[in-house]
């Protein structure tokens, strides 16, 4: 019904692809980034910093996105637009301009 994790970049990625919605717990690095970025999307609660992170704070923020459909939907909605995303063509394109081929 949810994931929680610590919101990196890959795993951040790995949790949009699966179409549910996030309770993040960043820790260091990237992490309090692309937190904001999943809760800006709508596919995340506001991130709990690790320092923060309580058994309550969890259990509500993992209630809330659970009851709360609207973030079911928008990580669905993240989802489907990665499947549809090519990826690859648009590296292969930027790789084409900075080299001149």
């Amino acid at each position: 019904a949810a994931v929680v994790h610590h919101a990196g970049a890959g795993t951040s990625a790995a949790a949009l692809r699966a179409g549910v919605p996030a309770v993040t717990v960043p820790v260091t690095a990237d992490q309090p980034f692309w937190a904001a970025r999943l809760a800006a999307l709508g596919a995340a609660s506001e991130p709990i910093p690790f320092r923060s992170l309580t058994a309550e704070r969890l259990a509500d923020s993992l209630g809330r996105v659970v009851e709360q459909r609207m973030y079911a939907r928008a990580a669905a909605g993240a989802a489907r637009h990665m499947a549809a995303e090519d990826g690859a063509a648009h590296v292969l394109a930027a790789v084409r301009r900075l080299t001149g081929a």
